[in-house]
């Protein structure tokens, strides 16, 4: 069966992605804005969280949602393709009409048919813990790295000679 987020207003972070898992969404195009602003308080996204917006999103608004934290207001949205229509109910009843999603599941194969096209996402719920060691793992080699730089920034420092880093 599709399904369908109504969203009212603000839809930040968790709220956004629990949106973009939904097959459509209809977002209030005077009050709100969608967001995701991990970036701003220092919270990676976790592959399945990430990777439903990869196969939602064109690259350039997925650069813009998590690089930026940009704040998409209703036109922006739309246009962005981050929802599908702009409104309330009557709007996504109007959708479910337009599109005849009521009849959508009468084969059988609905549930199936967004199981393969959203493949990648799925693997990833089911497999957390590995992504977990995974980014865990990225997460500790990041801080080496860091950590080196920032050694061999202090060594330049000291160096009589500051020609190379």
């Amino acid at each position: 069966m599709p399904t369908i987020a109504v969203l009212n207003g603000h839809a930040f972070a968790g709220g956004l992605m629990a949106a973009m898992y939904h097959d459509y969404r209809i977002f209030n195009p005077s009050r709100g804005f969608l967001c995701i602003n991990e970036l701003e308080f220092g919270v990676s996204l976790r592959a399945p969280m990430s990777s439903i917006f990869r196969q939602k999103l064109s690259p350039q608004v997925y650069r813009s949602l998590v690089l930026e934290a940009k704040r998409f207001g209703g036109k922006d949205a739309f246009e962005a393709g981050l929802v599908d229509g702009l409104g309330g109910m009557d709007e996504a009843l109007k959708l479910v009409e337009d599109r005849k999603l009521t009849l959508m599941p009468k084969t059988g194969i609905y549930g199936t048919m967004k199981a393969e096209m959203y493949r990648e996402t799925i693997v990833y719920l089911g497999d957390h813990d590995r992504e977990d060691k995974l980014t865990l793992e990225r997460t500790k080699a990041d801080d080496i790295r860091q950590e080196e730089g920032r050694k061999r920034v202090a060594k330049w420092e000291q160096s009589t000679s500051k020609a190379k880093l």
